[in-house]
């Protein structure tokens, strides 16, 4: 993982999963709470962090954070990635027992990949900035109706009880994070070394013309791991997040990007990084 000083901007407070996965990442490395997104994006661009840790993707909840919002203008780039296991507990304050809990406090996310314990204990669900923070709250109302769904770092910090552990819907929930930084940093081409290209373009108002923008990867033969479309506040044009399996500097990747260059227009790279082992793992079962 690449080495940049600094602290590291996340969203959240402490005891955050996007914290869990700074720790995780550089242990020993002194993190940064941040109110929002963009927030953490800022900490970045204005020197106050080195690196910031933004989630992108779960595998419950889907899509987690616009980063197609906000990297394009933020002048930073991707250059890592990681994947945090996300174990999700019911905290209670102390004294606190399971019967006793009427309301749950969550991140948006985190609520609906805890589906069916929500159902099954007829919890009434309450939206808060991030899972640490709902834990904050909780600890603060002190009333034993009231419970969080977090971290169990987050029980620690907050002084919660844990009620039950693995209160997720599915037993492999995974949080997928980029890591950003204002230097552009590419990693070296290297055999068995798979990389990650992240780009934003945005197709001509023209018929087939996605069609035509990607033909370029299929010829070449990249292997295209995400694909995401957006309009433009006009509704008329479609601008898309893109990530391929492939290193700027192979010829195939250098040829396919010449073509969705013709084809599409305000091309935009947003960084190359080693493909995280979770990848790898997943491929060979």
């Amino acid at each position: 993982m690449i080495n940049i000083k600094g602290k590291i901007s996340f969203q959240g407070k402490p005891g955050a999963y996007a914290d869990m996965a700074c720790r995780a990442v550089y242990p020993g490395r002194k993190t940064l709470p941040c109110a929002t997104f963009e927030d953490a994006f800022i900490a970045v661009s204005g020197k106050k962090a080195g690196l910031a840790m933004i989630p992108v993707d779960n595998a419950l909840a889907g899509r987690v954070a616009d980063v197609h919002h906000l990297l394009p203008e933020s002048g930073l780039y991707i250059v890592g990635e990681h994947f945090h296991p996300v174990s999700h507990a019911l905290l209670g304050v102390p004294g606190a027992a399971k019967k006793d809990i009427k309301h749950v406090h969550s991140h948006v996310h985190a609520l609906p990949q805890c589906r069916k314990i929500i159902r099954r204990m007829r919890l009434q669900a309450h939206v808060g900035s991030d899972t640490a923070g709902a834990a904050s709250e909780v600890a603060k109302m002190k009333d034993k109706a009231h419970a969080a769904i977090a971290s169990e770092l987050a029980a620690k910090i907050y002084g919660l009880k844990i009620l039950q552990r693995n209160v997720q819907d599915a037993v492999r929930n995974t949080t997928r994070f980029l890591i950003l930084s204002r230097e552009h940093v590419v990693p070296p081409q290297r055999k068995n070394a798979p990389c990650i290209t992240s780009i934003i373009f945005r197709t001509r108002n023209i018929p087939a013309a996605l069609y035509k923008a990607l033909g370029g990867f299929a010829t070449n033969g990249i292997s295209m791991a995400k694909l995401e479309s957006y309009v433009d506040p006009a509704f008329d044009v479609a601008q898309f997040y893109a990530e391929v399996e492939g290193h700027p500097d192979s010829r195939a990747l250098t040829l396919a990007l010449e073509e969705l260059r013709f084809f599409a227009e305000k091309v935009q790279v947003l960084g190359t990084y080693p493909a995280h082992p979770f990848r790898r793992s997943k491929k060979t079962k």
